[in-house]
């Protein structure tokens, strides 16, 4: 018997997106976003900037979805903001229109780091200006060793301060190497992104989607309701002090006490087999 917030939920498995490709696994539990204009090198256009936050925003009604990888098609992540399609059109607007932009695209990042579903972006090739925030939001980043990194908007006269990197970026990397990408705009390839913590890890071209799908599927199986909370602590934390960090992490960890997870997990445990995580 369902109750009427479980009546909320809807499957997404058969999702159709309009500005990109989305995909789930046969079980649904793994969804795969592929930014798909290739012939450009995958940028982002008012349209897809706002399917995206939607999706996100969305996702948290999801009744099947446990991850999400985010990916380019065609060998490269995504070239960011396009430039005739954006860029130029920007170059005409009047400051009312500018902040309602400039607020859409930080929303895309506040939804990304809002849904309850770890994000792995899986990037090859170029991943610059708004393609690399959207590896930057990213929950987990995996990259091929061709991948080129840029953080490139001092480039086109603006700030560094965009879609939320200045906060974001120096708790991945420092502060220090954030603000020398910031200011400089070079481009970082795999190693050095790799060596400073913004990759995770690296892997072949052939490899990357399949590694990324199994990354993320081991996370589907695993206690993905204790995922979520871990996801939502890593980004409370952020403002807080050690009492109310202590604090926080103490009722967060009491409410997956609370669930049939823990249970399972623990009779599992003792009965040597192995859990099966409901996220309940």
């Amino acid at each position: 018997m369902t109750n009427a917030m479980q009546n909320k939920q809807r499957p997404f498995k058969d999702h159709k997106a309009s500005h990109f490709l989305f995909e789930t696994s046969e079980d649904g539990r793994v969804a795969t976003i592929t930014l798909n204009r290739p012939e450009k090198k995958n940028p982002l256009t008012f349209e897809s900037y706002e399917e995206l936050g939607d999706l996100f925003r969305s996702l948290h009604r999801a009744s099947d979805v446990r991850v999400v990888v985010l990916r380019g098609a065609d060998n490269n992540f995504s070239s960011g903001g396009d430039v005739f399609d954006i860029i130029e059109p920007l170059t005409k607007m009047k400051m009312p229109d500018l902040l309602a932009f400039t607020r859409m695209t930080g929303d895309l990042v506040r939804q990304i780091r809002a849904c309850p579903q770890p994000v792995i972006a899986a990037v090859d090739g170029i991943c610059a200006g708004a393609g690399a925030i959207l590896a930057m939001a990213s929950d987990y980043r995996l990259a091929t060793p061709e991948a080129k990194t840029a953080f490139l908007f001092t480039r086109v006269g603006l700030a560094g301060a965009d879609m939320g990197a200045c906060g974001i970026l120096p708790r991945i990397i420092g502060q220090g190497r954030a603000a020398e990408l910031l200011f400089t705009g070079r481009v970082i390839d795999a190693a050095e992104g790799h060596a400073w913590g913004f990759y995770n890890a690296l892997h072949e071209r052939d490899a990357l989607l399949g590694e990324a799908q199994r990354f993320a599927g081991m996370l589907a199986d695993g206690p993905w309701f204790a995922h979520s909370m871990t996801k939502k602590m890593l980004d409370q934390e952020w403002s807080m002090g050690i009492d109310e960090m202590l604090e926080s992490e103490a009722q967060a960890q009491a409410i997956c006490m609370a669930t049939g997870d823990f249970r399972r997990a623990f009779e599992a445990f003792a009965g040597k087999t192995k859990p099966a995580f409901e996220g309940n």
